[in-house]
């Protein structure tokens, strides 16, 4: 069941697509630089496993593996939260995004002085930290309902958009909404690609900025207001 925003329809959408822009972000440098592994995006990691057989793949299955185990934890995280704070959904989602910029903050912090390293084994940790970061965002933002907008799955949106287009027979009502989130996860994943190919720390360090940007607007956004009948 679906939880009611704190504030607008147009105020949720915009953080739900900042939260997406961040998840392009980080996936394009997990990809690029932790050892073409996805921290945020799932199926592609999933599919990565079933590579688990195949000597000389190029893919890191113990990068992948960790990203997934701890992308599920963060999950189950998220999901404690909106069931212990469900009825107070500001504070919740704000717990929840707070964890999020504290843990991505930190993990850039430690990348950035050199605690970790990004080319031997510590670079799991910042993958694991990430993955979890990004599990409980997406448990978050999946309790609104808004399908189009999980932050880091694109199928099913790409989907809708052949479905539900004039072409197929659709209104295409959704339409303008589904481009969006598709064109905000590539503009994520262009400045992710870009600026890793310089800098990595600073990067995760942007995605958490962009992910308190998203916090604020649930934090402080007005609410929604309600029209008393008669």
């Amino acid at each position: 069941m679906a939880v009611a925003s704190p504030v607008s329809h147009r105020l949720t959408v915009l953080g739900l697509l900042l939260l997406t822009l961040a998840t392009g972000m980080v996936d394009a440098t997990s990809v690029l630089v932790l050892g073409h592994v996805f921290v945020a995006n799932m199926t592609g990691n999933v599919i990565f496993l079933g590579f688990w057989a195949v000597p000389h793949s190029g893919v890191d299955m113990t990068a992948a593996l960790v990203a997934f185990g701890a992308f599920l934890l963060g999950a189950i995280l998220g999901g404690r939260f909106a069931r212990h704070l469900d009825y107070r959904v500001r504070r919740w989602i704000t717990a929840a995004l707070t964890m999020e910029i504290v843990t991505l903050l930190a993990l850039a912090i430690l990348a950035g002085t050199g605690v970790l390293d990004y080319h031997d084994d510590r670079k799991l940790i910042l993958i694991a930290g990430i993955a979890v970061t990004f599990g409980v965002q997406n448990a978050t933002a999946r309790q609104f309902g808004i399908q189009e907008l999980s932050t880091t799955v694109l199928t099913s949106t790409i989907v809708g958009i052949g479905v539900d287009s004039r072409l197929a027979g659709g209104d295409g009502s959704r339409s303008k909404l589904r481009v969006a989130v598709v064109l905000t996860m590539c503009l994520g994943a262009f400045i992710g690609a870009t600026l890793s190919r310089f800098m990595v720390a600073p990067v995760i360090a942007l995605a958490a900025a962009v992910v308190a940007a998203s916090a604020a607007v649930f934090r402080f956004g007005p609410p929604v207001q309600v029209t008393m009948p008669g």
